[in-house]
């Protein structure tokens, strides 16, 4: 059985490889899809002009962005991301941005000297740690006294059928991924609300407010049903179970996906239902 630091590891490997390629390769699809999701988040942030805000997990920077243009002219906004691949690309993007940063470094390891941070902001960047607790607690030295966080994760693969039905279909082909244990990191990972309850207040983090929110998000992003195909095969667990496959196993699959999407197609769309956590918090 992997350590935490081994798995953590495994996962920093990931998002500075295939992950990390993969996110940027999709990026302007994804990002279209999972806009919502922030569009939920900012107003439970409240960053407000002058506060200095860290982005964990900010990937190719949109969400950090939106949240410089949100504390300007006075504050700042700074993106963290273990991949530097992604914040490379970040800060070419938002080059002509006077009030950000971007830091390509891992935020479980990452040494904050004082804190600086009014407000932690995350979309999908804090399931991934190999021991979250600690990662958490070094997250907590970048934040004031009395300072928030604010942050979005998976509920449960069950609830998510916009991942579910594309990997069931994919399993028609390939092998199963074993089964994540309860601690191992992963998109779904911060679904159980005690486990994320125990990290945060372990980590010396007020005990967190989570308010559920159902999103129906198109995997075609309206451009019609295969490019639905491609997105469902290249993201999540579908993308991690058709790994190295070859190419005869990727058209089966592809067909298996299609069919099982039909059903979803609304014209140029295919909606599936998402299932989501919005998390609050503070610094005890």
């Amino acid at each position: 059985m992997k350590s935490a630091a081994e798995f953590h590891q495994d996962m920093v490997a990931y998002w500075n490889g295939p992950g990390g390629d993969r996110w940027t390769n999709e990026a302007a699809r994804t990002e279209k899809m999972l806009s919502r999701v922030a569009d939920l988040l900012y107003p439970l942030a409240k960053a407000k002009s002058g506060e200095t805000v860290l982005d964990v997990g900010s990937g190719l920077g949109p969400t950090t962005v939106e949240l410089a243009r949100r504390v300007a002219p006075d504050g700042r906004a700074i993106g963290l991301d273990v991949s530097a691949k992604m914040v490379a690309l970040a800060r070419e993007r938002a080059a002509a941005v006077a009030n950000i940063e971007f830091i390509a470094a891992d935020a479980a390891a990452y040494r904050f000297d004082t804190p600086f941070a009014d407000l932690l902001f995350s979309r999908f960047g804090v399931m991934f740690f190999g021991d979250p607790t600690a990662a958490f607690a070094n997250l907590r030295k970048a934040l004031k006294p009395r300072s928030r966080m604010v942050f979005a994760c998976w509920r449960r693969l069950s609830e998510n059928p916009w991942m579910l039905k594309p990997l069931l279909a994919a399993y028609e082909h390939v092998p199963k991924l074993p089964p994540a244990g309860d601690d191992d990191p992963g998109p779904f990972s911060f679904a159980n609300e005690a486990r994320v309850t125990r990290i945060l207040t372990g980590a010396g983090f007020t005990a967190p407010r989570f308010t559920p929110a159902d999103l129906i998000f198109d995997l075609a992003g309206g451009n019609g049903m295969d490019t639905a195909v491609h997105q469902a095969m290249n993201i999540g667990a579908t993308s991690t179970a058709l790994r190295d496959q070859p190419a005869t196993v990727r058209d089966a699959v592809a067909q298996s996906i299609r069919q099982a999407l039909a059903p979803h197609q609304k014209g140029q769309s295919v909606e599936l239902p998402g299932a989501i956590w919005l998390v609050e918090s503070g610094v005890a």
